[in-house]
């Protein structure tokens, strides 16, 4: 038999508060109130720019335009036997991006305009010219239309002028990527490049970390826009 025991029915009615409360607290969140999902920074991947991936992706660059090799600059394969210590055999970035832009159909500074030797340093000079206007490339504003138009599928370059003209510079190309906002901000630009260390994806941070003023501000982006 229940027996009614005055002195505990304050409590009792404390923790039937407390239970009502605890559960109430514990409905399922709204779809208003739920974590933001993921969105890329500067849009969706676009079919050209599936294309153009597939085609940076088809170059191989982790295994060919290998640091102190001397290579053909369109394929990135040693032309002059593993022994060769002549000029020409130190990094290949400018070779690969000029070899990725003229399987676009796009021009860019190359051998036999300019030897291999300082190439990315001319480059950045030809790019801020009106001959590179006049073939389509346009300066582009902020690393978040660089990566825009590279999901767009535009051809687009991170170029870096070494301050000392005898020093190499570099030059990289800007893979499609939806990357977020804070990814962008953090790293830059999603990247292909030959160099000390070739990398079919990686960021402008990484990519330009050898190259002292390079990142954040020091680079300069292009991007080859239909005419």
């Amino acid at each position: 038999m229940f027996i009614f025991n005055k002195t505990r029915a304050p409590a009792l009615l404390l923790c039937g508060i407390f239970l009502l409360a605890a559960v109430a607290g514990q409905r399922p969140q709204s779809a208003a109130s739920a974590p933001p999902k993921h969105e890329p920074c500067c849009g969706p991947i676009a079919p050209a720019g599936d294309r153009l991936a597939s085609l940076l992706d088809s170059m191989n660059v982790e295994a060919l335009w290998i640091a102190g090799q001397h290579i053909n600059w369109e394929t990135g394969e040693p032309d002059r036997g593993g022994d060769y210590e002549g000029p020409g055999n130190h990094t290949h970035c400018s070779a690969f991006s000029a070899a990725a832009a003229k399987r676009l159909g796009v021009y860019l500074l190359r051998p036999p305009e300019h030897g291999q030797l300082l190439l990315a340093n001319a480059q950045a000079k030809w790019l801020d010219s009106a001959a590179a206007e006049k073939e389509g490339w346009r300066r582009v504003s902020g690393m978040q239309r660089a990566q825009s138009l590279a999901n767009q599928g535009s051809l687009v370059l991170v170029v870096y002028a070494n301050p000392d003209p005898h020093v190499p510079g570099h030059v990289a190309i800007v893979r499609p990527s939806e990357k977020s906002a804070r990814e962008l901000e953090e790293n830059g630009p999603q990247i292909i490049q030959a160099g000390t260390h070739n990398h079919n994806s990686t960021n402008v941070r990484i990519g330009f970390s050898s190259h002292p003023g390079a990142w954040p501000d020091g680079a300069s982006y292009y991007a080859h826009l239909p005419q």
